[in-house]
């Protein structure tokens, strides 16, 4: 038997909201939003002028998992072209053990 330290894990949540260019997943990030429930970091709206990927394929090849994508919802006739909210967005989530491996 080995005697190898073990702990019970602390989980978290951390969420990563991206909005793509258009409904594919390989499409750029034009916004993003982060949330992080371990209480690690603090992002807020505009903190940074970079996404944080390039991608979802770039967020999912990192850890990330998908758990929600925006439904597809054809314009009304006649409003193709009408700017609204940010139609492509993706729900990602990652979890992660807060509490600290032991020494």
């Amino acid at each position: 038997m080995t005697d190898t330290p073990t702990h019970t894990p602390v989980l978290r949540q951390q969420v990563l909201v991206l909005y793509l260019a258009n409904s594919a997943l390989d499409s750029h990030v034009v916004g993003w939003a982060r949330y992080d429930g371990t209480g690690r970091t603090s992002p807020t709206t505009g903190d940074s002028d970079e996404p944080p990927y390039e991608s979802g394929i770039a967020a999912l090849l990192d850890g990330w998992r998908l758990i929600q994508a925006a439904q597809l919802i054809p314009p009304y006739p006649g409003h193709e072209y009408d700017v609204s909210f940010l139609k492509h967005e993706f729900f990602f989530e990652r979890i992660v053990d807060v509490h600290p491996l032991p020494v």
